[in-house]
């Protein structure tokens, strides 16, 4: 029997109205879109943001990397910054595009002499259709690249080493600074070139073949200023030369460089006096040993060819380089120094006069230096720089002022003479020094200035300067180089750069680099040029004639005629090659 009430108080069950149902599950799905929509908008955000970040390290990286080459015969213009001297414009108009990975070369000068494979960046991946712009060329030769990567022709692939993409820095590229007339830089490949620092007697010799076939490297020659990058001398030691850096450092090369470096060792007693040692400074700044002159072994990175007035370093590994030397018992060595007097240009309007003395090596960098620093002091080279022979006695330099007409004139200098202890000349790491003497003249009508320096080390050599001018007339600057110097470019690209042509060459080594049983072979060549102080240097290499005539080239920069070589064929009996020298050459 079936009960039936009335529905009330909740006894009866409740029907959602019709269309209740759809619209709760399109909002559920509404609801989830917008989730999802949301989701994507900020992984699109974070990605663009991570893409903008990673694109602006690589502008970086990409432009250091092709901002280093140009044409053979482009000349960018000059630029404010003293860091980029040769920094390109804008290369847009001209540029090709290259889409896929860089490549980057190892840095440090104590990065392995063997050829490391390139790899692919790793920041490049995620950005596979990255744009890269290079710059476009007809006159350099292609690079190699992978077999999957392809170039248009005349592109260039910019290979400079830059560490990881603007992460790492050189350690020389914070103590560096190209200024004017310390530094040069070219483009160079394959066919090699010379690069040159006019009037400072530094130059870098890259011979053919030394940059691998389809490789171009922005290389530059830096003399450091020694406020900035200073040679430690240790006990009894002396800096010899500038210190001068060549680079990019870590590239990879196929044969020696040479290295030119002015020297103020006197060289010319029967029995050496001398100990020379060449240095090197690492990416941390410190300075190591690279080779004791005449202790060299199979081992040795480097040869060091010295002659009167410079020496020649054949190297495999670009950096930065010093030499130094110390006397080597029981007699004292002696440095060449140079002694430059200096007035005030302009005419004197006052009592006071002065005349400065510098003590400087007798270096051509050295002299140029201080010729510039006098330069915008306002003051000019009265005569010739006198030389002056520095012994290693721990003598000091006396510097001291005669025979001026007291009823004109008179000195402020209080004591009879001035000195310059012997420790800042010897260590040769404190320069310019120099001493003034202020004097003072009775009256404004006086102007004729007459007097006698006299400067000498105590108990050693000295010099005299005699000195006879009008102070109130605008003093003409002196001029200490000769008028028949040769004034050589700053670089020189290709087959220009060398004296010897390379078919020349070429005939040379062939004749000379197989054994000879009656020893006409490279190492009579070595012994008939000077070059055979240590002839197992030349034996480690594939073209021992190669590199002596790599020398060669650097030894005779200036005066690089053939008849000295030529002369050395002949008495080798080497008259097959004479007719190639006469035929091809300037003999």
């Amino acid at each position: 029997m079936m009960e039936s009430k009335n529905c009330t108080e909740g006894l009866c069950a409740r029907t959602l109205a019709p269309g209740m149902g759809v619209a709760v599950y399109t909002g559920l799905v509404v609801a989830l879109l917008l989730s999802v929509v949301m989701a994507l908008c900020v992984g699109v955000l974070a990605y663009r943001r991570r893409c903008r970040h990673l694109h602006g390290d690589i502008t970086d990286s990409s432009s250091a990397l092709t901002a280093a080459f140009h044409p053979g015969n482009y000349k960018p213009p000059r630029q404010d910054n003293p860091l980029h001297p040769s920094a390109p414009p804008d290369l847009t108009a001209t540029a090709g595009t290259f889409r896929g990975p860089l490549f980057s070369l190892p840095q440090g000068v104590n990065d392995s002499p063997h050829k490391i494979p390139m790899t692919n960046s790793p920041l490049l991946d995620p950005l596979p259709s990255l744009k890269i712009k290079v710059y476009n060329s007809s006159t350099l030769s292609s690079l190699e690249l992978p077999a999957d990567v392809s170039l248009s022709d005349g592109e260039i692939l910019s290979l400079k080493s830059v560490g990881t993409v603007g992460r790492e820095r050189d350690y020389h590229s914070h103590t560096m600074s190209r200024e004017p007339g310390l530094s040069t830089s070219a483009t160079l490949g394959n066919l090699g070139g010379r690069l040159t620092i006019p009037n400072t007697g530094v130059s870098l010799l890259v011979p053919p073949g030394t940059i691998p076939q389809g490789k171009f490297y922005e290389m530059y020659l830096i003399i450091n200023k020694w406020e900035k990058t200073t040679l430690p001398s240790e006990g009894s030691q002396t800096v010899l030369s500038p210190v001068v850096s060549c680079g990019p450092s870590g590239m990879l090369l196929n044969r020696p460089v040479v290295l030119t470096l002015p020297h103020c060792t006197q060289l010319d007693t029967p029995t050496p006096d001398w100990t020379l040692t060449l240095k090197t400074q690492t990416h941390q700044g410190a300075w190591e040993e690279v080779l004791t002159v005449g202790e060299e072994t199979l081992s040795s990175p480097c040869y060091l060819q010295l002659e009167e007035e410079c020496c020649h370093v054949l190297m495999e590994q670009l950096g930065t380089y010093g030499l130094v030397g110390q006397s080597c018992p029981p007699r004292p060595a002696c440095k060449r120094l140079q002694l430059a007097l200096f007035a005030p240009r302009a005419p004197c309007l006052s009592l006071d006069f002065s005349l400065r003395i510098y003590c400087i090596h007798d270096t051509p960098h050295a002299l140029k230096e201080v010729l510039d620093l006098e330069r915008s002091l306002g003051g000019v080279l009265l005569e010739d720089p006198k030389p002056l022979l520095f012994k290693d006695s721990y003598h000091n330099l006396r510097l001291s002022i005669h025979d001026i007409p007291h009823t004109y004139w008179r000195s402020k200098l209080l004591a009879k003479y001035q000195e310059i202890p012997f420790y800042h000349i010897w260590s040769g790491s404190q320069r310019p020094l120099h001493c003034t003497f202020s004097l003072e003249r009775a009256s404004l009508a006086v102007s004729q200035l007459a007097c006698k320096i006299c400067v000498r080390q105590v108990e050693g050599e000295g010099q005299i300067f005699q000195l006879h001018t009008d102070i109130q007339e605008t003093l003409l600057p002196h001029s200490p180089l000769p008028s028949g110097s040769p004034c050589l470019p700053s670089s020189q690209v290709g087959p220009y750069a060398f004296r010897l042509p390379d078919s020349i060459r070429q005939k040379i080594c062939a004749s000379l680099d197989a054994p000879s049983a009656r020893g006409c072979d490279w190492r009579l060549l070595a012994r008939s040029l000077g070059f055979d102080r240590y002839l197992n240097y030349f034996a480690t290499k594939p073209s021992p004639t190669g590199v002596l005539l790599d020398l060669w080239e650097a030894c005779h920069q200036g005066d690089a005629d053939l008849v000295s070589l030529a002369t050395a064929l002949e008495e080798m009996g080497k008259s097959e090659v004479l007719v190639v020298m006469t035929t091809d050459g300037d003999c």
